[in-house]
């Protein structure tokens, strides 16, 4: 298994939980290369976040060009991009510079406390260039119903939206079901093969800040190692689970993850 380059391209986390910094400490934790082009900086802890402020377009381009044509990457990942130029400029650099090298989309839209770190206007461009040519698309139910335009109650609605999504370009669809109600959990894996289900029991704690971009990266890391995409979710989600059954108990609000782990082979359930 090589060790894997992963180009993350999101916004920063000051407090450390999430974004970039979440980024970087999945891939390294998990054995791969992480770079990063940062898209945005933030001003937040674990309460919330309480600024945004926007990298320049071309910028980020830079950064990106610059890995890409020294190192590489064998796989990428998006997370928070903010604006819709930032998505226009992304989506450009990729198509130049990374065609066909296998993409994660987070769609970032929304912190856990609220504050909104996608424009509204930039859903149109998110959607338009980014989930054709996504290897993985991994929405959360909230951001998932405002990719589709219809409210998710319940796991029939859940494959109904991952299809739906599917049908916009993305090879895989992970649709994470942690936002239903209930101890009995399940993320849907959609594809034009079908749908696996991954299974699991509500963990209640209050250390969930950055799972989203956690799993995202892991994933990442995965299949930059060469693992399908089923074993590079099934890996990703064991450790986001260890991370958080874990995590440091940090903050006064949703704390970070224990991200300083490595995961054994055989804490990988599979579906």
């Amino acid at each position: 298994m090589t060790q894997g380059r992963v180009l993350i391209i999101a916004g920063s986390d000051s407090s450390g939980g999430a974004g970039i910094q979440a980024d970087l400490k999945a891939v390294m934790a998990l054995g791969g290369y992480g770079a990063t082009a940062i898209a945005a900086l933030t001003a937040q802890n674990t309460r919330g976040v309480e600024g945004i402020h926007a990298v320049p377009p071309a910028f980020v381009r830079q950064q990106m060009a610059l890995f890409l044509d020294d190192i590489g990457a064998d796989a990428l990942k998006i997370g928070m991009l903010a604006t819709a130029e930032v998505i226009e400029a992304v989506a450009d650099e990729i198509e130049l510079r990374a065609a066909g090298i296998p993409l994660v989309v987070d769609p970032v839209m929304v912190a856990k406390g609220g504050h909104r770190l996608l424009e509204e206007s930039a859903t149109a461009a998110l959607i338009a260039r980014l989930l054709p040519i996504a290897r993985v698309l991994t929405p959360n139910l909230p951001e998932a119903e405002v990719l589709v335009g219809f409210s998710i109650p319940d796991e029939a609605a859940m494959e109904k939206a991952g299809r739906a999504l599917l049908e916009r370009g993305p090879q895989a669809v992970l649709m994470k079901g942690g936002h239903l109600e209930g101890d009995d959990l399940v993320d849907l894996l959609v594809t034009a093969e079908g749908t696996l289900r991954f299974r699991a029991r509500r963990l209640h704690t209050t250390s969930t800040h950055g799972t989203g971009c956690t799993l995202a990266s892991a994933i990442a890391c995965g299949l930059a190692q060469g693992r399908s995409v089923e074993q590079a979710i099934a890996r990703a989600r064991a450790y986001v689970r260890k991370a958080m059954e874990t995590a440091p108990g940090l903050g006064h609000g949703h704390g970070p993850l224990n991200h300083g782990f490595t995961v054994s082979p055989f804490e990988v359930p599979l579906p």
